[in-house]
């Protein structure tokens, strides 16, 4: 994940990461790491050839933009699970 963040936007990531989980669901693949900040990042793309690919970015209730995603427009969301969250995401323009 930490390579199709860098190769599509230049993004490196500075909070620590503690878990990364990867799931497949029918024909979409899931992959989800959370960080230390409250960050967490996931990548969804259909297994096809030519499949939908983005990167989801989600910030913890009361968390800063941090530095390396502030040219990110994050909406507000509300959750039943995490209360309110802030979102935004990017589409995947390359091949990984």
């Amino acid at each position: 994940m930490s390579r199709i963040l860098e190769e599509e936007r230049g993004i490196v990531i500075s909070a620590r990461p503690l878990e990364a989980t990867e799931f497949q669901v029918g024909n979409i693949r899931v992959a989800y790491v959370l960080y230390q900040s409250g960050l967490s990042i996931n990548v969804m793309y259909t297994i096809d050839d030519l499949g939908k690919r983005a990167v989801g970015c989600t910030l913890s209730d009361g968390m800063d933009v941090p530095e390396e995603l502030g040219s990110f427009k994050f909406a507000r969301q509300k959750s039943k699970l995490a209360g309110a969250i802030l979102g935004s995401y990017f589409v995947i323009k390359k091949e990984h």
